[in-house]
């Protein structure tokens, strides 16, 4: 009997026992190197130069444009692609949200830029939006626009990579709000309509609160992984031209190798942000989440 409890007591720690090391070894091992490494000089080229500097690495970053420069390109990225995002997959969600066998055909083809390599992607997309030779500015010459430069002007690269990036991104989060429309019970429609509620008023009144926690989970994950892009920008735009795509991620990449405890610091600091932000999420809006 003392052996049978004291299995039944260990079992739960056995369980999530691989989980658990999995997550030190992978998450919390390498958060806590990175900020050790943050307090040091270190050159990955020339270890033994290496050195303890405390905070100074720290005080550095706040003190140089570059980073501002790239946490502002982060910024105007990331609003731009969870708003865009959002927007645009609720809208497609509320079109193909009925069932039906052509439905079925469109949610399965428009999740497809999901299931694709980035690589492929952006390769795709830099032919696409090619100058002189591209197909995007044959179509704007075809009805009389002027070309764009797309990702060759700092005024319009941002813009390209956040089109990238939100054609990518919709299907995905077009299947999670269909289902979260489907989801909604039918006689709350059916009163709505005897009520003679208009669709607008039926869709600000009950489908926007009824599905508020898929969307609430989307912006978070959506805002976490935009502040975290990299290889869209490193494939299409190098950072540049200008540093006008030279987001935080990629910042922290140029130091790989020249300055360790710098790119560290950096990324720690990425990582207060985020926390920041979606700590400021919760605050702002876990009381406007309507569960069911």
């Amino acid at each position: 009997m003392s052996r049978r409890r004291l299995w039944e007591g260990l079992r739960p720690y056995v369980m999530i026992g691989p989980a658990m090391a999995g997550i030190c070894l992978f998450v919390m091992y390498p958060v806590i190197y990175l900020i050790y490494l943050s307090f040091f000089k270190y050159n990955l080229m020339n270890k033994a130069k290496s050195k303890f500097i405390g905070f100074d690495n720290y005080d550095q970053i706040f003190t140089r444009g570059d980073f501002y420069k790239a946490l502002g390109n982060t910024a105007v990225y990331t609003a731009g692609v969870v708003v865009l995002t959002m927007a645009i997959s609720l809208l497609i969600a509320v079109w193909i949200g009925k069932k039906g066998r052509l439905n079925a055909v469109v949610q399965a083809g428009i999740f497809t830029p999901h299931i694709i390599s980035i690589v492929s992607v952006s390769l795709v997309w830099l032919w696409l939006m090619e100058p002189n030779l591209g197909f995007l500015n044959y179509v704007l010459k075809g009805v009389g626009l002027p070309a764009s430069p797309w990702l060759q002007s700092s005024r319009t690269a941002m813009l390209s990579v956040i089109i990238v990036s939100v054609w990518q991104g919709i299907g995905y989060y077009t299947l999670i709000m269909v289902a979260a429309l489907q989801s909604i019970p039918t006689p709350l429609f059916e009163a709505a309509r005897l009520d003679n509620a208009s669709k607008l008023q039926v869709f600000f009144r009950i489908t926007l609160p009824l599905i508020s926690p898929q969307l609430f989970f989307v912006l978070i994950i959506m805002t976490i992984g935009s502040f975290k892009v990299f290889d869209t920008v490193k494939i299409m735009t190098g950072g540049g031209p200008n540093d006008a795509t030279n987001t935080l991620v990629y910042y922290i990449y140029g130091f790989r190798t020249t300055n360790i405890g710098y790119a560290s610091a950096t990324g720690v600091v990425l990582m207060a942000i985020i926390a920041l932000l979606t700590l400021l999420y919760f605050r702002l809006l876990s009381r406007k989440i309507h569960y069911q």
